[in-house]
């Protein structure tokens, strides 16, 4: 009797792994999670509360753009390597080509090229997923916010979904705040677990909406 529903238990969660969604995330540190588990992300808990298989493409020190002899490849390149089949994908990124480019013009256009390439590359390599892209903090520093606003311009022409995280909880430039959710007192890029766990209904939010947008791409498409 107890092996019979050992052999049963086992196949049902052989089931349920077969049927699973999968969501890939892209991106730098804030993906990678600096120095912490990836474990105490947002989008990995979100990712279980959700029941999707998880895969992290994080990179510390990663760019869309630039290629950096010390952390690798762009994330054009990279995104060239992922798994081949995913049901949602997540780019989280900007934030190194935010401090990258600084005031530079000729810089700014490189990176829109570049998010424009990253972008096609992402809806040819998976053309039945749902994508979104998550913006960095908006730090008070040169770069950021012409990035933001790039992030945005672009996706919009590309049909992407983007979480600005201006309009999420995490006051990046509140010196007591980062002391408290940011894995060090002058980080202004890694969440600590508590940050993450602040961040986590916004983003799984959001991650609801893809999904829902996916289903509904789906079912449009079999009418």
């Amino acid at each position: 009797m107890r092996r019979t529903l050992l052999m049963a238990l086992a196949l049902l969660a052989v089931s349920l792994t077969a049927g699973a969604q999968t969501m890939v995330v892209l991106g730098d540190s804030y993906v990678a999670n600096h120095r912490r588990p990836k474990s105490e992300t947002w989008h990995y808990q979100a990712a279980c509360n959700l029941c999707l298989e998880y895969r992290n493409y994080g990179r510390n020190g990663s760019s869309v753009a630039w290629d950096r002899q010390r952390f690798g490849p762009r994330m054009v390149q990279r995104c060239l390597e992922m798994t081949d089949t995913a049901d949602v994908v997540l780019v989280i990124a900007g934030h190194n080509d935010a401090t990258l480019l600084g005031n530079n013009r000729d810089s700014l256009h490189q990176f829109a090229d570049s998010l424009s390439l990253l972008c096609r590359r992402l809806q040819a390599k998976y053309p039945h997923a749902a994508i979104g892209f998550v913006t960095p903090w908006h730090v008070a520093k040169p770069g950021f916010e012409p990035v933001i606003k790039t992030i945005h311009r672009v996706c919009k022409k590309q049909g992407i979904r983007v979480l600005d995280t201006r309009r999420c909880p995490i006051r990046v430039e509140d010196s007591d705040f980062r002391r408290t959710y940011f894995q060090a007192p002058n980080d202004y890029a890694h969440l600590n677990a508590a940050g993450h766990q602040l961040m986590l209904p916004k983003g799984e939010k959001f991650l609801k909406k893809l999904l829902s947008s996916r289903r509904h791409a789906s079912s449009s498409t079999k009418e």
